[in-house]
């Protein structure tokens, strides 16, 4: 029932849009348009004003399929924008089946394949005049910054108790079960400039007070659940100038919370401890992203992607840990048991992006039998 040729038409159209983060202006109106000709009762919401003033942002999309089958409401989710360099993308069909750019930019599979596996599903019910239970489909905005557009989402719309969030890359089969907490910080270190030649005793070096609280902390892989990175560094005013000012940012990811607070409070501890030491400030803030979640293996979400995929002869799901944050994060917060599936996306933020067209029609297929619960003449549980 799903059409490989309308899916990779669709994927093109899609792809046309420049959809940068806090530009999904245009991407949006379409993909309104589209839910309401497949019977969606379809609300956008001003996420982007509340993010950042931009005239060519948009708004989260939630549309509500009413549906005639008793059960539970099932929710899909995908993102409408994409990172940089995806302005001009121009998709290269190779004759493998691989799909690409053509190398100057992303091809946008982050996360178009997601939309295009959702749009497919509902096009093949309406079509058919499949039965199934109310579906419910959001289309959020800058994912990709740190999942915003879902964090100032009302969640008090959405009637499902389970969703699957189409944004993640491999083999079609994976899901994500768990995924971090991402908590952000930044440190403004006070010193005193001077000049390095004349005077530097009457100096206070903010670069030699960022260096010593570095030095005590332990970056990379901290432990089998928390990472811990210094990403930046940026401060001074010149080769002869004692610095008298460095700005620090960096982030903590955990698959426990409570081990990524713990870990922010170690980090703040260090650069206010090395700058009273030096007679210096260091201002200290942090921001949590994402919050950490973990979904059962036996829950039911897990259990019914397992019944689709055995239904279409794919085998037994892959469930994997996270380290990436998705709306999922946002999902689990509110009450909401979800996961993430794999929906044909390979080597994603990179201009060697891609996918292959027979992933894309599998991952589809999954979503109409997760949807519908029909697959291969199986029936597979809908709740």
């Amino acid at each position: 029932m799903v059409n490989q040729k309308r899916l990779l038409d669709e994927f093109v159209t899609l792809a046309m849009f420049d959809s940068e983060s806090l530009h999904e202006k245009s991407i949006s109106m379409y993909l309104y348009d589209k839910l309401v000709g497949l019977g969606l009762e379809v609300y956008m919401d001003k996420a982007g004003s509340l993010i950042a003033d931009s005239d060519d942002s948009s708004g989260n999309i939630y549309g509500i399929l009413k549906g005639d089958l008793e059960g539970e409401p099932i929710l899909f989710s995908a993102h409408m924008d994409t990172v940089s360099p995806g302005k001009g993308k121009k998709v290269v069909v190779h004759r493998d089946g691989k799909v690409t750019s053509d190398g100057t930019s992303v091809l946008g599979a982050d996360d178009i394949t997601g939309i295009v596996a959702i749009l497919e599903m509902l096009t093949v019910i309406k079509e058919e005049g499949l039965p199934h239970p109310d579906i419910e489909v959001t289309f959020f905005i800058a994912e990709e910054m740190y999942c915003k557009g879902s964090s100032v989402f009302d969640y008090s719309r959405i009637k499902s108790k389970h969703a699957y969030t189409l944004d993640l890359d491999g083999k079609i089969g994976r899901i994500a079960n768990s995924a971090p907490s991402i908590i952000q910080f930044e440190v403004s270190i006070e010193g005193k400039s001077a000049h390095a030649g004349f005077e530097p005793e009457n100096g206070i070096s903010a670069i030699m007070i960022a260096s010593q609280a570095i030095s005590g902390l332990k970056l990379g892989r901290v432990d089998a659940q928390t990472t811990v990175n210094i990403g930046t560094i940026t401060g001074g005013t010149g080769k002869n100038i004692v610095p008298g000012h460095v700005m620090v940012q960096g982030e903590v990811r955990s698959l426990d919370r409570d081990a990524a607070l713990s870990a922010v409070e170690r980090i703040k501890s260090k650069f206010e401890g090395a700058a009273i030491q030096c007679g210096a400030k260091a201002f200290f803030t942090s921001e949590e992203m994402v919050r950490a979640y973990k979904v059962d293996e036996n829950s039911f979400v897990i259990q019914r992607y397992a019944e689709a995929l055995n239904t279409l002869g794919l085998g037994k799901p892959e469930i994997i840990t996270s380290f990436g944050g998705s709306d999922n994060n946002n999902f689990c917060q509110h009450g909401i048991e979800g996961v993430v599936i794999a929906n044909a996306m390979n080597n994603v933020h990179t201009v060697n992006e891609y996918f292959y067209i027979e992933d894309l029609v599998r991952s589809s297929e999954i979503v109409l039998r997760l949807a519908t619960g029909i697959g291969n003449g199986k029936p597979i549980n809908i709740g």
